[in-house]
């Protein structure tokens, strides 16, 4: 294949998919290859933790794009295949086949992978991790044989398998280092409230807990030994303890690595014509002034429209969006706007029923919102990111009163 007019994007999960979409509707019309390591066409993580777990979702509903999709606009789609090497001065990649791809432009989705638990006793059968759809399938045929589960990890991951899993009628236990679930992500007031809905439904939350090692019996898991000598039964053990950014082929092909691919506002990489999206993408964000990585699935939807678009020479192509994410446990569902670093914020307050779990949670920093969070109200999420987005201050006692409309306070008559 010539170099000089292929569009090459390696990583065929939901980034790659949305690239390669926007490709075609900006009007690339010359060779474009998806290249991924699964069998499995591009899909959606989110259900794999949320409705495809749970059942509520059909298999069909995680897909990107019906099947056929991809011949009808031209996308040579390579699936179940590995690229071992990139070479940004042929521009040109290797697979793990031994074939040789060329391409003009390269775009790496390459995702992120779970982060494994370094005790004694984590490979026996029924430890298990979530990434894939098929690890999906394994913890939901898991659940339903388990009576007890133990959960390492309470981050996004951990609360919503252990949603799903009391859902199933699982007992469940949740493990977790440090003193409250998503400390880092959420701060204290608000972690305590998700503290406080597992807690309602039954989970065994055991926070300050050190993992010394999992214990098993013909080979399968039947427990999990603490470092205070502690152990707790358990049929299957789910393990949640963050995600690592997949940078090998990047840092072997000397582009600049650091918490992720190193990229700039148009996310191209230290390299001509090499860029990177989602979830291994530490780009720079020209609202918040630095670079940030984020690994949530508004990331993966929406950076492929901006990378296809800078990719094409668009020089307005600028990811500036307000980070965005959700998530669904038990009757809570609720979503967030912004960014805030730990520590970053002088105080949290709230408009709403908090005990009720219907609410409006907002980060400040000197009576400006760095972040809001809306927990079963609907509709006012883009208001929110407006608030972000503004960074204008705030009166903050109109800001907790539910009888003030929040489109009052926003600086632009058109979002009242």
């Amino acid at each position: 294949m010539p170099a000089n007019d292929a569009c090459v994007i390696v990583g065929a999960g939901l980034a790659g998919a949305k690239a390669a979409q926007a490709l075609r509707e900006e009007g690339f019309d010359g060779p474009l290859v998806l290249i991924g390591d699964e069998r499995e066409r591009p899909y959606e993580r989110p259900p794999l933790s949320k409705g495809y777990l749970t059942g509520k979702d059909a298999r069909e509903q995680i897909y990107v794009h019906p099947p056929q999709w991809y011949a009808e606009h031209n996308v040579d789609m390579r699936l179940g295949m590995a690229v071992t090497a990139v070479d940004p001065a042929a521009r040109e990649m290797t697979l793990d086949d031994g074939s040789r791809v060329g391409y003009g432009k390269l775009l790496l989705t390459t995702g992120s992978a779970p982060r494994r638990l370094p005790v004694p006793g984590a490979g026996l059968e029924r430890v298990l991790y979530l990434r894939r759809v098929e690890d999906s399938d394994q913890i939901k045929e898991a659940f339903q044989s388990a009576s007890r589960a133990v959960v390492i990890g309470a981050g996004w991951i951990g609360l919503e398998t252990t949603a799903a899993a009391r859902t199933a009628g699982v007992e469940v236990a949740v493990l977790e280092m440090a003193e409250l679930p998503l400390l880092r992500v959420l701060g204290r007031e608000v972690a305590q409230l998700f503290a406080n809905l597992h807690r309602d439904h039954g989970v065994d939350l055991r926070f300050g807990a050190q993992v010394a090692e999992i214990t098993g019996s013909g080979g399968a898991v039947d427990g999990v030994r603490l470092s205070d000598g502690t152990r707790i039964d358990a049929d299957v053990v789910i393990v949640g303890v963050g995600i690592k950014p997949n940078i090998g082929l990047a840092q072997e092909a000397g582009l600049e690595v650091d918490n992720g691919i190193r990229v700039d506002e148009r996310l191209r990489t230290s390299y001509p014509d090499i860029y990177a999206a989602g979830d291994v993408a530490h780009a720079f964000h020209p609202l918040l002034g630095k670079h940030i990585r984020v690994e949530h699935w508004a990331n993966a939807l929406n950076q492929p429209q901006i990378a296809a678009k800078a990719m094409l020479g668009r020089e307005d192509a600028v990811y500036d969006r307000i980070p965005y994410f959700f998530t669904d446990q038990y009757d809570l569902g609720m979503e967030y706007a912004g960014y805030v670093e730990p520590g970053g914020y002088d105080q949290v307050v709230f408009r709403g029923d908090v005990a009720g779990r219907e609410f409006i949670a907002f980060w400040l920093a000197g009576n400006r919102v760095l972040a809001g969070m809306n927990v079963n109200i609907w509709d006012v999420n883009d208001q929110l990111q407006t608030l972000v987005r503004t960074a204008q201050t705030v009166d903050i006692p109109m800001l907790t009163d539910p009888q003030v409309p929040l489109g009052s306070l926003l600086p632009d008559p058109q979002h009242r």
